[in-house]
Parts: C-alpha cells; sequence; structure tokens
C-alpha cells in the first residue's frame, strides 16, 4: 500500500461516490451541450434523425437570431427581461433584508404565523391569478408595461426571499449587534455595516435565485405582454410559426437567453455555495 493511500484511508471508499456525481452531472449537462452543437448546424443538418453528430458547424442560427426577421430583432426583449429581473430582484432585496430582520435578530410576535403566511401565497397556483392580474392590470391601463411586470416580479419572489434571508440572517452573531447598538448604529446603519457584510453570502444566492425566476418566467409575461414589454423567453416563443420549427435557429435563440444566467451563476458561484450553505452545519 502507498502512502498515499495510508494517508488518507477513505480514498479509495468514496471514488465510487465521485464518478456517481460526474455521472449524474453529466446527465443534466448533456441536453445543455446537445443543444448548444445543434446551434452550431444548418437547418438542414439539425432536423436529421437520427441527428447528424459530424455534420459541419456553422454560426448562421446565430446570425439569423440577432439579424432578426423584422424591426429591432432580440434586443428589446432582451433589455426588457433585464430591466424586469434586475428590477425586480433589486426591490425584493431592499424589502427582503429588513423584514428578514425583523423576524429573525428582532422577533416580532408570532412571528411564524408571519412566515406561513408568506409561504402560503406560493401555494395558490399561479395559473389560478393569471385572470384577476390580467384584468387590473387591462382596467389600470398597464398591459403591456415593463413596469408592472417588474412590480408583479417583486409579488412573486419576496416570499422566497423573505424565507431565505431569515435563516441566513438567524446565523449573524448577537454579540456583533450588541456591540454595534453599544457603539451607537442604528437600525439602517446597522444592516448596512454589520450585516450585510456578514450575510454577503446569502444575499447573493437570494439575488441570484430571484434574478433566475424573473428571468425564466413565462405565463404572466406572455399574457400582459405585447410588442412594446415582451421578454425574451416570449420572444422564443415567436420561432415556432405555421412554417414548421426552425430547431438551429430555436437552440442559438435559447444558448444566448440562457448566457446571463449562466454567468450570473459562474460569477457568484462561490458566493452561492456559501450562501445556501449557511447554517447547515452547527
Amino acid at each position: 500500500m502507498s502512502a498515499a493511500v495510508r494517508a488518507n484511508p477513505t480514498r479509495k471508499a468514496w471514488r465510487p461516490w465521485g464518478l456517481l456525481a460526474w455521472a449524474s452531472a453529466l446527465v443534466f449537462v448533456a441536453p445543455v451541450l446537445w443543444m448548444v452543437l445543434t446551434s452550431l448546424h444548418r437547418e438542414p443538418d439539425a432536423a436529421t434523425n437520427p441527428p447528424s453528430l459530424l455534420a459541419p458547424l456553422t454560426l448562421d442560427g446565430y446570425a439569423d437570431f440577432f439579424g432578426g426577421t423584422g424591426g429591432a430583432g432580440p434586443w428589446p426583449p432582451l433589455i426588457n427581461s433585464f430591466s424586469a429581473s434586475i428590477g425586480s430582484t433589486a426591490i425584493v432585496l431592499l424589502l427582503a433584508i429588513p423584514a428578514a430582520y425583523a423576524l429573525s435578530i428582532k422577533p416580532v410576535r408570532k412571528w411564524t404565523d408571519v412566515l406561513f403566511f408568506f409561504l402560503s401565497t406560493k401555494m395558490l397556483p399561479v395559473v389560478a391569478g393569471l385572470l384577476p392580474i390580467y384584468l387590473v392590470a387591462q382596467f389600470s391601463g398597464l398591459l403591456d408595461n415593463i413596469s408592472f411586470l417588474t412590480l408583479l416580479y417583486t409579488s412573486m419572489n419576496l416570499p422566497i426571499a423573505v424565507w431565505l434571508m431569515r435563516s441566513f440572517l438567524a446565523e449573524v452573531p448577537r454579540e456583533i449587534l450588541e456591540a454595534a447598538a453599544i457603539d451607537g448604529a442604528g437600525v439602517v446603519t446597522t444592516l448596512r455595516r454589520v450585516v450585510a457584510p456578514i450575510a454577503m453570502p446569502g444575499i447573493a444566492a437570494t439575488a441570484l435565485i430571484c434574478f433566475i425566476f424573473s428571468w425564466n418566467e413565462l405565463l404572466f409575461a406572455r399574457v400582459l405582454t405585447g410588442v412594446v414589454a415582451g421578454t425574451a423567453p416570449v420572444y422564443l416563443t415567436g420561432f415556432v410559426t405555421s412554417q414548421g420549427l426552425f430547431l438551429a435557429k430555436v437552440c442559438a435563440a435559447a444558448v444566448v437567453v440562457s448566457l446571463p444566467v449562466l454567468i450570473a451563476g459562474f460569477a457568484a458561484q462561490d458566493k452561492l455555495v456559501q450562501g445556501l450553505s449557511l447554517g447547515a452545519v452547527k
């Protein structure tokens, strides 16, 4: 037995679990890789059955996507998605952090009932609230309005953000807060200079989750928007036409629309792991 194996006796025992983890990861990543590969094929090669893996590669699908078939192309929907996702995420954090602070560090009476009320708002099926929200937007003159969509995404993500931030802020040491209070720091100063730096991994994880939920939302965006405020997922549905499905072009569009979420996930990878594991080990 080598010195490395004697120094780490669990190395061989854990190796099968590592292979299983890699196999599971490949299963989840394979459709994404297939989508990327299909986006680099010509339409006749992408539509073959079985698919041709060795077909020549081309960027025609991306050129057609960014070139557009009329109008301004994909840029207005992408800008609308960025506006609604980033705007709603910022508002959610501004509201969720003080609410979670009140429910964790400065608990109110019957705080468990408050948390259950937040959770109960997610129990209603989304499609059940579609008609009332549509009527409110219609009577208010807010149909096809990106500001209304931002407000709607804020209300949808706020309960989740409060739940997540409450668990993160509950791990902030009370001694630090007591020291800040002795130094004369108010609530706003404590949140900005003491709580926020400590809970930054949790804040980043919450922000990323809210951004992903807002970016990927389709049902409300499809019903409540039109020409002006259409988002990127709504724009993708326009590729399914009576002329057929242009597979390579759809895959190219899906890759482009997925890039902001992937980039945000990789950029905040370390914060995301720390935030989601915060409080898991005592």
